[in-house]
This record gives structure tokens, sequence and C-alpha cells, in this order.
């Protein structure tokens, strides 16, 4: 199942995992690589009217998230945004933040805001092809706690 705000960001095809409540996407917009959308299977705009089982679910996907991006990505912090001003329906951006540079793909992606709040107006936009590729790649890494 999905909704506008997965479509925004590329679904079906940036997923990477899914739990029963939540989809977890590669952002086509890296500000730091390894940046994921983390969006809500329920139709709900606001964070306070998510279920109780979402709620739970929650914690299922945060650990499935922070193990993939231990093993990927080897980040210092991850930083989770719940900005929701353009895509209306219930996510979070998830920012793996790190000191220096990670490479991927012959791409360099650093992260221009560490040790500050995350620069997310520098991002690598990955290319269709590339974002495919990322997240088929860490499909066969998921695993949801």
């Amino acid at each position: 199942m999905s909704n506008a705000t997965a479509v925004n960001f590329g679904y079906p095809h940036s997923m990477v995992g899914e739990t029963d409540h939540w989809l977890l996407l590669v952002r086509p917009k890296q500000p730091t690589f390894g940046s994921l959308v983390l969006v809500c299977k329920e139709p709900v705009q606001a964070f306070s009217d998510l279920s109780g089982q979402a709620f739970e679910d929650l914690q299922v996907a945060v650990r499935g998230i922070e193990r993939l991006l231990r093993q990927t990505v080897d980040y210092a912090k991850i930083n989770y945004l719940m900005l929701m001003m353009v895509d209306p329906d219930v996510h979070f951006h998830v920012i793996p933040r790190y000191e220096g540079v990670r490479e991927h793909a012959g791409e360099t992606f650093a992260d221009a805001g560490w040790p500050g709040q995350p620069n997310l107006a520098s991002a690598v936009a990955l290319s269709p092809e590339g974002l495919a590729a990322l997240a088929e790649a860490w499909r066969r890494e998921w695993r949801a706690a």
C-alpha cells in the first residue's frame, strides 16, 4: 500500500523494505549518503492520528533502519526529521550523519552540515538508475527488527 507522499519519493522504485505500517524508501536527493524516507502506510496527516499499532511498529522500523545504515554507511549519528510541509502524509526524513565523506558508485557524499544541523540543500540527486540500484542493493540487506 502506498500514498501520495511515498509516490513523490519514488515508490515503488525507491523501496528498500517495509513493516506492517511503514514503507522505507531511498531518498532521491541525498544530503548524506544513505538518506532514507520512512512513510506511514496509514492514511493520516498528523502524527497524533497514528494508530497504536503504527506507533508500536515504528520501533520495529527504526531498529531495522539503524541496523541497515550501521552496516552500509557507518554513521556516527542519525537525524529523524518530520518536516511534512510539502508532502502531507506522516513521514520522516532519515539522515545518517558522519564526519568526512562516503563514496558510492563513483559519487562522493559529504555531510556538509557536520557536526551541526543537516544541510538539506547540499544534497546529491541520484539518477533514476542510481536510485533503483541503491534501493535494490539495500532490499537484500533489509531486515526489520
